[in-house]
């Protein structure tokens, strides 16, 4: 049995190990350092681990009463209980700063113990000599007994728990929980349905069930069930909110069908199966609640969904072990959870688990997130909140799930419209930090990046940027990203898509590439786009840049400079003259410490030239004006970049040396059969990605993305459409509905819609 545990940069993960087991430490991505601290009563317990540094991480732990304080707290408790000084921990020191990928120390474990693993981590400056961020470390523990320990291990609670309760598989449990307090759902083995009921107490307490109802909810919120954010809460049939949904690991529940009930398995030939409808019904006659024929219930985990024939499917749900959904109540409530007992189809897994619920005292404070995988094996990442995150969150709560990242959807008191106007004639700013930002180093990052990407790299020079595609052996777009160069051996590549740091991991292994390390610095390095015509004055005075540097009034196209903020003792920063709006305009890059002194110094010199926040609706206007490609509409792993609009990336003919997916592309450049235009709509209605292009009734493209252009007073869309009906001037329909009870007409044109030339940007 192995049991794997992850250490996040700048954290502790403890790990109980038993005697006659055996542990792995990992330095995943290499020259990360580890520090090793056993607690024992034998201190003899771990074979081969001498303490030979002071604990750095351990001696820095402050406990508080937020999620990181109390997890803090729980290692300096574990040191107290080993009657260990906090600023007297000492560990063995693991890897270093040439550790190759992948590096690993082995343990073995001759008496019972707990150890603490740590990832020492420093902050990186955007220009550093020699980037190093830091990264995680990963635990591996082979048990010689599996049956140790006995039950699955839980997630470390979040607080200090008020109900720490285990539902035991086939069963229900009800319970109470006051307004403000969070109530927290755990998938103890994976793939288990749990039917989560609530009601308001004082209802209750007044003879009526005022309970969750999701026909209130899906009407209210849009979608098929709350999720964290905006439209985060579930209602009753009064439309007041009874949960909020603060965190979400899954992200794939159910509100269509009734929790199991004796009807459903009876039908099927299970006569007297336990069911969650009496369960509940049992759980529940203590507070007067009426018992009834079939629960409806938010089906956490409960994996549903309708297919194009309007069935409702299900099949296994997409929970891990350890999976969670976060609820904080809106009321008093009397709630219902089950752990499902349906073990005769996917519902389940096929095998009924456990659930375990734990409630915490309103006066906690948990970020709202959603949990990605990056890989199918890794361990969900939650969504996080950017370095600007304090001051845009002053100018708006309209924020949405961006790739991981809280990112302003529109602002208060401007709206998408005064930002697209403000950024085409004035000056714009954005909180772009959800990009995904990747240091390449070392001797092999040159041939790493030739192999991997459609660019000659071979042709980029310091302090220049290039555009380009990243593509798979087919020819599909696994990514676009800008690459920086900023030395002989070091490389910034900056994408959208969080799994790029894996794709080149990958292809470095697969050509024998061992000389380089591609290391995550995207919490390293936060950026703001500053965008429109008076982009170059606002930033002109506050960009210091020292000899050897060009100024910031003289840095050109796709070029970049280092420098400082007001001053060679200011805030060091990255400025690269690129932008994703069409207009002349920069991005800016900071330590994340530093971002809130950069944002207030940018608003002080924008105040006088109109500088105004830019959020993603406003976004999404200008870069399909401006014909600009984006992941998951333009392109995806099944679209070649001529498909998608960015051929330019692939200089077939200068190029050649070989890169993955090369030979594809220069098949499908030979016998092209897609390619990306402009429509423009006849009328002011709308359309939508996916809608689809005909010609008479043959579907000739589709629609990739959509706007209605304020600066050209009409709906455009870009469209992916086939090369014999490419031509501009070519008249087709849009259609709506099932595609052919409602057509739009429309126009095929050229794009960029806007400054075709590209005038602006390279003024």
């Amino acid at each position: 049995m192995v049991q794997r545990f992850r250490v996040a940069p700048g954290s502790v993960t403890a790990v109980p190990v038993f005697g006659g087991d055996r542990f792995d430490i990992v330095d995943q991505y290499g020259r990360q350092p580890a520090e090793l601290t056993v607690l024992a009563a034998d201190p003899r317990a771990v074979a081969d681990a001498p303490p030979d540094t002071a604990a750095t991480v351990l001696r820095s732990l402050i406990p508080g009463s937020d999620e990181n304080g109390y997890a803090a707290q729980r290692i300096l408790s574990l040191l107290a209980g080993h009657r260990v000084d906090q600023q007297e921990a000492v560990a063995t020191r693991l890897f270093g700063h040439h550790s190759p990928a992948g590096s690993r120390a082995t343990f073995t474990v001759d008496a019972d113990a707990v150890v603490l693993v740590a990832a020492p981590a420093s902050p990186m400056h955007p220009h550093s000599d020699d980037p190093n961020p830091p990264s995680e470390v990963r635990v591996a523990v082979y048990r010689a007994d599996p049956g140790r320990p006995a039950t699955p291990e839980l997630p470390p609670p979040l607080a200090e728990p008020l109900l720490d309760r285990r539902i035991d598989a086939e069963t229900a449990a009800s319970y109470e929980v006051r307004e403000g307090q969070f109530i927290q759902i755990i998938d103890v083995a994976g793939r288990q349905c749990s039917d989560f009921l609530a009601f308001d107490a004082r209802g209750l307490a007044d003879g009526r069930e005022y309970g969750l109802d999701a026909t209130t909810t899906r009407t209210i919120g849009g979608a098929a069930y709350p999720r964290p954010g905006l439209f985060g809460k579930f209602f009753d049939a009064r439309a007041r909110p009874l949960v909020e949904v603060v965190r979400d690991t899954v992200g794939r529940h159910d509100t269509f069908a009734l929790a199991c009930t004796a009807k459903y398995y009876a039908d099927l030939g299970y006569l007297g199966h336990v069911n969650c409808t009496d369960n509940f019904n049992g759980a529940l006659a203590r507070f007067g609640v009426d018992r009834r024929q079939g629960w409806p219930a938010l089906n956490l985990f409960y994996n549903t969904a309708f297919d194009a024939a309007h069935q409702l499917i299900s099949d296994e749900p997409w929970s891990r072990a350890g999976d969670y959904v976060l609820f904080r109540a809106s009321a008093d409530l009397v709630c219902a959870s089950s752990a499902c007992p349906d073990d005769i189809d996917p519902a389940n897994g096929w095998v009924p688990t456990d659930i375990h619920v734990r409630v915490y005292d309103s006066s906690r404070r948990f970020s709202v997130a959603v949990g990605h995988r990056l890989t199918p094996d890794s361990e969900p990442v939650l969504t996080k909140s950017t370095a600007f995150a304090r001051r845009t969150g002053a100018l708006t709560t309209d924020f949405t799930e961006y790739n991981g990242y809280w990112l302003p959807n529109s602002y208060a008191n401007h709206g998408p419209h005064d930002e697209y106007w403000a950024c085409r004639e004035r000056v714009a700013v954005m909180d772009l930090s959800a990009l995904r930002k990747f240091e390449v180093l070392g001797p092999d990052a040159e041939a790493l990046l030739q192999a991997t990407l459609t660019r000659d790299i071979r042709r980029l020079s310091r302090g220049q940027v290039v555009y380009s595609a990243m593509c798979s052996e087919s020819g599909g777009v696994v990514d676009d990203c800008t690459v920086l160069r900023l030395g002989d051996n070091n490389f910034r590549f900056i994408g959208g898509d969080p799994h790029g740091g894996v794709w080149l991991r990958t292809q470095a292994e697969r050509l024998g590439l061992h000389q380089v390390w591609i290391k995550d610095s995207t919490d390293q390095m936060h950026n703001l786009a500053i965008q429109g015509p008076a982009s170059r004055a606002v930033l002109d005075g506050l960009i210091w840049t020292p000899p050897g540097q060009p100024a910031l009034r003289d840095l050109g196209w796709f070029r970049f400079l280092t420098g400082r903020l007001d001053g060679p003792d200011g805030a060091p920063l990255l400025v690269s003259r690129t932008g994703y709006t069409g207009e002349l305009g920069y991005e800016v890059w900071v330590h994340p410490g530093d971002a809130e002194t950069l944002w207030d110094r940018l608003w002080d010199a924008g105040r006088p030239h109109g500088l105004t926040p830019l959020g993603l609706e406003a976004l999404e206007m200008v870069r399909i004006e401006a014909g600009l490609v984006a992941g998951g509409h333009e392109f995806d792993d099944q679209t070649d970049p001529f498909e998608a609009g960015i051929g330019f990336t692939v200089p077939l003919k200068t190029k050649t040396d070989d890169f993955v997916g090369r030979a594809a592309l220069v098949e499908r450049k030979a016998h092209p059969q897609r390619t990306l235009v402009g429509l423009r709509l006849d009328s002011n209605e709308t359309t939508a990605q996916g809608d689809c292009v005909h010609l008479g009734r043959t579907q000739v493209g589709v629609v990739t993305s959509a706007t209605r252009s304020p600066l050209l007073g009409a709906s455009i869309a870009l469209c992916r459409i086939a090369v014999q009906h490419s031509e501009p001037g070519t008249r087709v329909e849009i259609g709506k509905l099932d595609g052919h009870l409602k057509r739009i007409p429309a126009t095929v044109t050229t794009i960029p819609f806007y400054d075709p030339d590209k005038t602006r940007p390279r003024s």
